[in-house]
């Protein structure tokens, strides 16, 4: 499959506001891990070839095991997540089959145990800006480098 076109050379106004999300998302203080976490399962959602590749990396270069990252997609059936992280993969589902869950009450309950109010804004927009990637990777082609 090839890629469609380069949206970083087709728009920059738009993978800078982007990119300024995301520099904003690094700094509201949640964990590198956690994050990445997050991302990883909503690019595997999403199926976005480039952004699970870019993730897992990512994840690594953070200290995630191997293990871990191949139980994400499976987190419900493994020992091997926190219950923040738990919470905090509920709800990055729930956001991202948002037309499927609606916002699950239940996944919402689990963020209010483990989250502030603060952390739940602040984790809420996390997921909206990989989702927002995987969006732009998925529509345009984005293909991971070998």
């Amino acid at each position: 499959m090839s890629q469609r076109l380069d949206y970083y050379k087709a728009s920059r106004d738009a993978t800078q506001a982007m990119l300024a999300l995301e520099k904003a998302v690094a700094q509201f203080g949640l964990e590198a891990s956690l994050l990445e976490l997050v991302r990883l399962r909503a690019s595997q959602i999403n199926g976005c070839a480039y952004c699970v590749d870019h993730h897992i990396a990512e994840a690594k270069k953070a200290g995630e095991s191997d293990r871990r990252l191949h139980g994400v997609v499976v987190w419900r059936e493994t020992p091997f997540f926190t219950p923040r992280e738990r919470a905090a993969l509920a709800w990055t589902e729930s956001l991202t089959s948002l037309p499927d869950t609606h916002a699950a009450d239940e996944d919402y309950a689990m963020l209010r145990e483990q989250f502030s109010d603060k952390e739940i804004v602040d984790l809420t927009v996390a997921i909206i800006a990989v989702n927002g990637w995987n969006r732009l990777g998925v529509g345009f082609r984005r293909s991971p480098g070998l």
